[in-house]
């Protein structure tokens, strides 16, 4: 589940860049725009996926001691069972995230720290940290980010977007090394035109079957404002979870132009649903 959920942040980010929109046409007066170099890199012209290095380094999870490879369809199939597994035994985490925001072509930015709480099923909580940047971002972009997610997690289905035959169909296309891991590649089409749902690639360990990296563009823009979202996010195994790390997203929105949005997850804490369950009982 908590995997689904974060594939589902995509959706939520730029349902915010959308309303972004409208208020900017209201209350903001644009700079000329920026020549920014863009951060995403995805298929090169002979088919070969790009993997470029994120703008805050991922820490490096690689084995120490090589692990027998797994076949293609295996490796996918132990990515499915992993992934159940962890929607029943994972009850509840804490991290600390950092959100940044840019808005290119009014050089405008920000960037926000803060702790997450998420209990399961239907609880995620924020406690501010610090922020610095341009007050627009901060209102308009993160403040509106955080507040959707939390009814996300209160209200939607991540079922309906989850890297699942029901929802994707998987091709095979080969593998390739990062940071001294193989990871078996398959290119992902989702079988409906959805929110939420995206077109690329997704990565996994070949000796574990662990997701590391799904990467594309979100077939179904949430808002006729917003247009062309790619994005690439990077997970880590962590006490035996599966855990979003970074995932770093772009899109190109009516009347404020270019968007870049990194969120940054780390010093997770992740509970285990008999501990969480203590913990939850402990607390009245």
């Amino acid at each position: 589940m908590y995997q689904n959920l974060f594939m589902n942040r995509l959706a939520l980010i730029f349902l915010v860049l959308a309303g972004c929109s409208v208020l900017a046409a209201q209350s903001v007066n644009f700079a000329a725009a920026t020549d920014t170099t863009a951060i995403l890199a995805f298929a090169s012209p002979d088919g070969t996926p790009s993997l470029p290095s994120a703008p805050i380094p991922a820490p490096d999870f690689a084995p120490s001691v090589p692990l027998p490879r797994m076949a293609p369809e295996l490796a996918l199939s132990t990515y499915q069972q992993r992934a159940s597994r962890q929607a029943q035994a994972l009850a509840g985490y804490s991290a600390n995230t950092v959100i940044r925001a840019e808005l290119p072509d009014s050089t405008q930015h920000g960037e926000f720290e803060l702790e997450r709480h998420y209990i399961a099923p239907h609880t995620l909580t924020f406690k501010s940290l610090q922020y610095a940047g341009d007050g627009f971002v901060k209102t308009n972009v993160i403040a509106r980010l955080l507040q959707s997610e939390v009814d996300h997690v209160q209200k939607d289905d991540p079922d309906a977007t989850a890297l699942r035959p029901e929802n994707y169909k998987f091709s095979y296309k080969g593998t390739t090394q990062v940071a001294r891991r193989a990871l078996h590649f398959y290119q992902v089409k989702p079988r409906k035109k959805r929110v939420g749902l995206f077109k690329g690639h997704i990565f996994l360990d070949a000796s574990t079957g662990s997701l590391v990296r799904a990467e594309g563009r979100v077939v179904k823009s949430p808002s006729l404002f917003v247009k062309k979202i790619d994005f690439v996010q990077e997970y880590a195994d962590i006490d035996g979870f599966t855990l979003p790390v970074h995932m770093h997203s772009e899109a190109r929105a009516t009347l404020v132009g270019r968007t870049i949005v990194d969120i940054v997850n780390h010093h997770y804490q992740p509970l285990p649903a008999p501990i969480a369950s203590a913990a939850a009982s402990g607390s009245h």
